[in-house]
């Protein structure tokens, strides 16, 4: 284990590791990797997941196999967690208690302790609790399957399957970022925290852009595909678009292109002032569509019906007419050189755009090797093995996370001793600490856009930070990507306009980081600079202030990449997500949630966020935490996203057709029309002979267990289908979709933040400050035993809270009168909310 003289952050801190499968290991993992000891507690045959990606999950730990069920076992198990500082388990809620390991007694002989439990379901959940919640099962009830997007919704595919354990990647990063934020309060209060992350309100906060709806949504918003989808169920017509076909309704902007290599190359840029024109200059191909009429709109957060004309370049969604004239020529251009050529092109021009690979090329990608995003680890079974690089780092520290200890097994005296030997220092708890977040009275500066970085510091307001939010005086990003994906990552905090390339705002900016603890910011390396947010810079300006940094491609070294710029879309595409979920090279899908690398990244923001402030807390150091949407792909595919010599195909399920693992584990149609996801296992088999209508199963062949069940569950509805397989205890859930979900549980805002209405909870807001009714998913993934959870703000309007701000930093009125008549701070960027 790691010396008492390393830098990484968590240095000192003591981990006992119950965890099994995938989420709970992953918390141990990320705290491992900066820097805590982890002791893990196996059963006496080993994990219950059998797979090489355990190598990685389980490095940097000691592992002990204990037997719970004898009393040996579990009183050694009590004599590891008495020395921990912090434990993890992912049981059904009760599942460890009911073994002698009691959460809540030991916070009372131990208030210091802080415990973390990732259950399936949601303790308070009394109707899904006690179900076998595999990965897949938790994404079947929480409408992961039936929403993979328009595309697979208009090719008729739904539900769709994935193999990308999406509860548990969203879940760990949250549980991590939490354990981390109880353990900093800690060093302030003394004391710790019993916290609870259930895999399912985990992964339905890491769709909340998908889930959420707006009454009244104008049309200008709406995309191609969306109108497509209306015309054809209002005209009763089937959802049987071909792929080639569905091509031809994407954005010209947000599509993959067929090069000269035979590789396909993603370009999404959108949304931004000057993205899509750079990218037409790289084509060469911007001065011919300007002189075709395409025309670029000065002001594009007027009504739409006050434009000068019908489109402008860099807004999202294009018409059709200009969409498929731009598509027509990019198609043509692309096909005269190779994707590595359009990689450096767009790279060095600053447009976002990657080519497309598979996974197993992207593990040993030159880049990722020398980035640190994929590192090599003697592992003790496997041997050399190359394995996803650290999710988050500190700056200061990143090279020593390079190299993390494979996982090692013990026994019990020498894991006791290892954590015997270190020493936990915190504050005596007084008698009057009162209950407040985690976070109260921090105050953080949020100079993010799009969703990773703003989101990371939303998820914050919740555990009480005063979040500002500093965007430019006039828009860089249209109002697609601003205002409505602001309507998620904007709650909680207080918005101010200022341009800081001007005089008056570069003043206002300096006072808001001489003002504030934390500064979060998604850009490359190559801006931090030009913006004086440098290390050194920043020292002048507020040597205290910690610094967080979230972009697309970096770790924790410096590659060619490293200051490419890029959104999720770019990081699906570069590691192999995009080919796993479309098939094949010529017909790359976008692994279709909104946000599915920027919502857990913004978590792992979060987490950078944390390790900053224990290590100033704990070591008086100053840090900058360091995340990006790469090293979240490793943590996406941490089932898959390794080798070693002597490794099987990388065969995992992929493609449209893809239903799942096996007869045992895929999905059926039923009676009602409804698909169930069937979740077992070999070892399952024998209980099936309790199941009315499958008792046969056990007896046939391997070959034909796929035509029985799916004839057999064609017989009766899907409810009653599941209900006859958890009475038995096989995983099995109907497949929902996000709409009923949040039809089902909704309430209007009441001033809570969702954690005590069980795995799924949604508020109402009538009255909302954009004007529309708006339905959206609460903050309530994260539920504590002491520090507070507050239910957080809607949006407010971009610039609402300008005058204010600039107030409090001691401007008068007559000065912000000249300011925002000089252009350098605004308090609007257009009349209405929500520009219609």
């Amino acid at each position: 284990m790691r010396n008492s003289f390393s830098k990484l952050p968590l240095t000192g801190v003591k981990v006992v590791d119950f965890g099994q499968y995938i989420a709970g290991p992953a918390v141990a993992m990320l705290l491992g990797d900066l820097g805590a000891t982890v002791v893990r507690i196996d059963p006496p045959a080993g994990p219950m997941w059998d797979s090489p990606a355990n190598a990685t999950l389980n490095r940097n730990k000691v592992i002990v196999n204990l037997d719970l069920k004898t009393n040996d076992g579990l009183e050694k198990a009590h004599a590891l967690c008495a020395e921990a500082d912090i434990i993890v388990e992912n049981f059904r809620p009760g599942k460890l208690a009911a073994l002698g390991i009691d959460f809540a007694e030991m916070r009372i002989a131990r208030p210091e302790l802080i415990t973390i439990s990732l259950p399936g379901f949601a303790s308070n959940d009394a109707e899904k609790r006690e179900q076998r919640a595999f990965e897949s099962i938790i994404a079947a009830s929480s409408g992961v399957f039936t929403d993979m997007g328009l595309n697979r919704v208009l090719m008729g595919l739904n539900p769709s399957f994935s193999p990308l354990p999406l509860a548990s990647a969203y879940a760990s990063q949250i549980a991590a970022s939490a354990t981390v934020l109880a353990l900093q309060s800690r060093q302030i209060t003394g004391l710790g925290d019993q916290i609870e992350v259930p895999l399912a309100a985990a992964v339905m906060e890491g769709l909340c852009y998908n889930s959420i709806k707006v009454e009244n949504m104008p049309e200008r918003y709406l995309t191609q595909r969306e109108v497509e989808i209306e015309r054809r169920r209002l005209e009763g017509l089937p959802m049987n678009l071909s792929y080639e076909d569905l091509q031809e309704l994407l954005d010209p902007f947000f599509r993959s292109y067929m090069c000269k290599d035979g590789r396909m190359f993603y370009v999404v840029c959108p949304s931004h002032k000057h993205h899509a024109r750079r990218c037409l200059e790289v084509l060469g191909i911007y001065d011919e569509l300007v002189e075709d009429g395409l025309t670029s709109e000065e002001d594009t957060y007027k009504p739409w019906s006050e434009w000068e004309h019908r489109t402008s370049l860099g807004v999202y969604p294009m018409p059709k007419d200009w969409a498929d004239k731009i598509s027509a020529r990019m198609k043509e251009v692309f096909m005269t050189r190779t994707s590595h050529e359009w990689k450096k092109m767009f790279g060095r021009g600053h447009v976002p755009g990657a080519a497309q690979r598979w996974l197993q090329e992207w593990v040993h990608d030159e880049f990722a090797e020398t980035s640190g995003l994929m590192i090599d680890v003697n592992d003790p079974v496997y041997g050399d093995m190359t394995q996803p690089g650290p999710v988050v780092w500190m700056e200061e520290s990143g090279e020593e996370a390079l190299g993390p200890e494979p996982r090692r097994w013990v026994e019990f005296d020498e894991a006791l001793k290892i954590l015997k030997k270190i020493r936990t220092e915190i504050p005596e708890p007084s008698d009057e600490t009162t209950q407040e977040g985690w976070l109260s009275g921090v105050r953080v500066l949020d100079l993010c856009n799009v969703i990773a970085g703003p989101h990371s510091a939303s998820y914050l307001a919740r555990f009480g930070a005063e979040v500002i939010k500093l965007d430019p005086s006039q828009p860089m990003y249209d109002s697609w990507n601003t205002v409505i994906y602001g309507l998620s990552q904007m709650r909680g905090k207080r918005s101010i306009l200022a341009d800081i390339t001007s005089r008056h705002g570069r003043q206002v900016f300096e006072d808001l980081v001489k003002s504030v603890d934390v500064i979060v910011w998604n850009a490359p390396d190559n801006q931090i600079k030009k913006m004086g947010l440098d290390a050194e810079s920043l020292r002048k300006l507020n040597p205290d202030a910690l610094f967080c940094k979230l972009d697309c491609f970096s770790g924790v070294r410096r590659g060619t990449r490293t200051d490419y710029i890029g959104y999720d879309d770019l990081v699906q595409a570069t590691t192999g997500i995009m080919l796993r979920f479309g098939g094949a090279m010529d017909r790359p899908e976008e692994h279709a949630h909104v946000g599915t690398i920027d919502v857990m990244c913004g978590f792992g923001g979060a987490l950078g966020v944390a390790a900053a402030l224990y290590q100033k807390y704990r070591h008086g150091r100053i840090g900058r935490g360091r995340t990006s949407l790469s090293a979240n792909s490793g943590l996406l595919q941490v089932p898959f996203a390794y080798d070693y010599k002597g490794r099987d195909l990388y065969d995992e399920p992929s493609g449209p057709e893809t239903n799942g693992y096996d007869a045992l584990a895929r999905f059926y149609s039923t009676a009602s029309g409804r698909h169930i996801l069937l979740s077992a296992y070999e070892s399952d088999l024998p209980r099936f002979r309790n199941v009315e209508g499958l008792e046969e199963l056990p007896d046939l062949p391997e070959e034909d267990r796929a035509a029985y069940l799916a004839t057999a569950f064609q017989g009766q509805r899907a409810a009653e289908w599941v209900e006859r397989l958890r009475a038995a205890d096989i995983g099995g859930a109907v497949c929902e979709f996000l709409d009923a979900i949040r039809a089902e549980n909704s309430r209007e805002t009441d001033g809570t933040p969702g954690t005590e209405n069980g795995s799924y909870s949604f508020s109402v807001y009538p009255d909302h400050p954009s004007g529309h009714a708006v339905t959206q998913l609460d903050p309530y993934a994260v539920r504590t035993m002491r520090g507070a959870v507050a239910a957080v703000r809607p949006a407010e309007k971009f610039g609402t809270s300008t005058r204010t701000i600039l107030k409090e930093l001691g401007y008068a009125d007559q000065a912000i009168e000249a300011m925002i008549k000089s252009g350098g701070v605004s308090e609007s960027w257009s009349d209405e909310y929500l520009p219609s």
